[in-house]
């Protein structure tokens, strides 16, 4: 008889171990100094969510460059100068035997001229600044192990950069960075190619659009191609998400999971091990979508923002859903936090 799979299972991925299979997926605290600096509130959030059970936390937006400009309160790792801070936060994780990947993105390219930053599009970047991008990311992720991370992941997301270079919709090259699905997936994999060959040991994990949402744009199909790319290039697990990332609404024994059939289908169709964010509420639908399907882990965000302690409750048998209502009152917030819990 088949072993049934459990959220509370210890997990041995490649290059890396975790106590169960729940992740805290990344979330834009908008709390971190102008250069990237971890705040003293970073790492309070950081304590509560090792201290709360979770498996693994994957940290917020963290920016590959220091001219990154997109919005403010980003962390970064685009600089040597960064990796004490961000070490203190991988010491309070470890400290609760949970492993901690860096998110490493770039909502967008920049150059400074004279005073100003001027940004440049996929159509618009050279292949000397391709390289440089490449290299941004590479670089921040040896600062990550610098800094005792256990991984990092690739943020191809969301229609921040990597995902709009990705994107039929946005990328128009006709140069072996465009056109095909093929082409236009080169920077990731150069990106991940980067970062095996100089650490071999290292989880790279990706966050990837099985759909674009817009018209034009990427699509479960093409979509599902990028991830195998990836994973032949030397991607080691796959977190899949979409353009809506929060979706409004959710509740439990009802509509959680919103992702789930895009995930379903791709860890299907996938060798590494397929992440799901979006829309978990319930311990007893989120075993239901372990034993449906080859998906090996669950990814939360809003719901640990209400409850940073939530996996805790659940593993000493109060099995009450989650109390997020999925209001997205958070995103109004300093720092997202729960419009309830401030009350």
């Amino acid at each position: 008889m088949k072993n049934e799979k459990s959220i509370f299972d210890e997990v041995n991925l490649v290059n890396l171990k975790a106590k169960n299979r729940l992740v805290h997926s990344a979330t834009w605290e908008n709390l971190a100094a102008k250069d990237g600096e971890i705040t003293p509130e970073l790492y309070e959030m950081t304590r509560q969510l090792a201290d709360g059970g979770v498996g693994t936390i994957i940290t917020g937006f963290t920016s590959v460059s220091q001219n990154d400009i997109h919005f403010g309160g980003m962390m970064r790792l685009g600089s040597d100068q960064l990796v004490p801070s961000y070490k203190k936060l991988t010491k309070i994780a470890h400290a609760k035997n949970v492993r901690i990947l860096a998110q490493l993105a770039l909502g967008g390219y920049y150059e400074k001229a004279s005073e100003n930053f001027i940004t440049f599009e996929p159509d618009e970047l050279s292949k000397e600044q391709i390289e440089n991008i490449v290299s941004l990311f590479v670089a921040a992720a040896i600062r990550a192990q610098e800094a005792k991370f256990d991984g990092v992941q690739i943020h191809a997301a969301h229609f921040f950069f990597l995902s709009r270079f990705i994107s039929p919709t946005t990328n128009h090259r006709n140069d072996e960075y465009g056109g095909s699905t093929q082409n236009r997936a080169r920077i990731l994999c150069r990106i991940i190619k980067g970062i095996r060959q100089k650490m071999p040991n290292f989880h790279i994990s990706m966050k990837l659009n099985m759909s674009d949402m817009t018209p034009g744009g990427l699509e479960f199909n093409e979509s599902s191609q990028i991830a195998k790319f990836a994973a032949d290039a030397g991607l080691n697990s796959i977190e899949v998400s979409a353009n809506g990332t929060s979706q409004t609404g959710v509740k439990a024994g009802i509509n959680e999971a919103y992702f789930y059939p895009y995930a379903k289908a791709l860890a299907k169709s996938l060798d590494i091990p397929v992440m799901l964010v979006g829309g978990h509420r319930s311990v007893q639908n989120m075993n239901r979508l372990l034993n449906d399907s080859k998906i090996e882990l669950l990814s939360l965000s809003r719901p640990l923002i209400r409850e940073s302690d939530l996996i805790n409750r659940w593993q000493n048998g109060d099995l009450a859903p989650a109390k997020c209502i999925s209001c997205n009152g958070c995103y109004r917030t300093a720092g997202h936090q729960c419009v309830f819990n401030l009350k």
